[in-house]
């Protein structure tokens, strides 16, 4: 699919981050942009700072967790540019659990899966029927990543089963659009090759009511500059990817027509290779024994 002007592109988390980065990247190829983010002083800043650029810009507070509001943004975009040629599933949380898998409490559960998993399935159902149905080019990218997307980080299992999750089903939405034989086409995102600089590691911020934790955590909610501080102090450099440089990938990816946006890396490759191997010889998963802490 060839990125051109006029188009419009969906991005949800877009308020900070990939999302805006994508926004920003696909508003600079001259497409119209529909910002949905769950954090409105955000998004209200991202939609005015996309505007001063010369972008045309929709903006709506949405939470994806709530298949009515995926909807009611659906609704909104439509009705106000009439077709949408890119979505991206792009909103997602960490869960915040603690302790080993069998001490987390269900909330933590149920609120990723609600954001990371629900909401790129009210994602797809809201936007690709009537994507299918205008006859015009489009895709879907989902976003995903290394951690269970390859292969899980025991310290963040959570997150890890739900992003192994958007890798299947991705990869059925794929199988799914193929079988139809229409123009629309679907992608996973791993983001990366390196760390990012997202509101991930803040997702609590944003944590509502009804997934509420259930007893206080014994430990406090550590950011992305602690955790960078703390690796150092144990003599590990931390590189990062500009969010910029995964949102160029993820047009560059759209345009070539790629299922997997997985930038090239050595280090996940190695996990591709030792999963795969543990697999075909119906070995234990050895690979993870460098993340098993005692």
């Amino acid at each position: 699919m060839k990125l051109e002007a006029g188009q419009v592109a969906v991005v949800t988390g877009a308020a900070s981050g990939i999302g805006l980065a994508m926004a920003r990247r696909f508003a600079a190829s001259g497409l119209k942009v529909v910002l949905a983010d769950v954090e409105e002083d955000a998004l209200e800043k991202a939609a005015a700072s996309l505007r001063e650029d010369g972008a045309d810009v929709l903006a709506r507070v949405v939470d994806v967790s709530d298949r009515d509001s995926v909807f009611a943004l659906a609704d909104a975009a439509y009705d106000t540019y009439g077709a949408v040629n890119v979505l991206c599933n792009n909103a997602g949380v960490g869960s915040g659990a603690e302790g080993r898998m069998w001490q987390h409490e269900p909330n933590d559960w149920k609120w990723a899966f609600s954001v990371n998993v629900w909401g790129v399935f009210h994602g797809i159902q809201a936007f690709v029927p009537r994507m299918i149905e205008s006859g015009q080019p489009g895709h879907v990218v989902n976003t995903s990543s290394g951690d269970g997307g390859i292969a899980p980080l025991p310290t963040a299992s959570v997150y890890a089963v739900t992003k192994a999750a958007v890798v299947t089903m991705t990869e059925s939405l794929y199988a799914h659009l193929k079988a139809e034989g229409v123009q629309v086409g679907a992608s996973v995102l791993f983001p990366g090759p390196h760390m990012l600089r997202t509101g991930l590691w803040e997702s609590h911020r944003n944590r509502p009511e009804r997934f509420a934790k259930e007893r206080p955590r014994k430990t406090p909610y550590r950011s992305l500059d602690q955790w960078e501080s703390a690796m150092k102090e144990a003599g590990h450099e931390v590189q990062f990817t500009p969010v910029e440089e995964v949102a160029d990938f993820v047009a560059e990816c759209i345009e070539a027509g790629s299922f997997w946006m997985m930038p090239a890396s050595e280090h996940s490759d190695r996990q591709i290779k030792a999963r795969s191997q543990s697999m075909l010889d119906r070995a234990n998963p050895a690979y993870l024994e460098s993340f098993i802490l005692d």
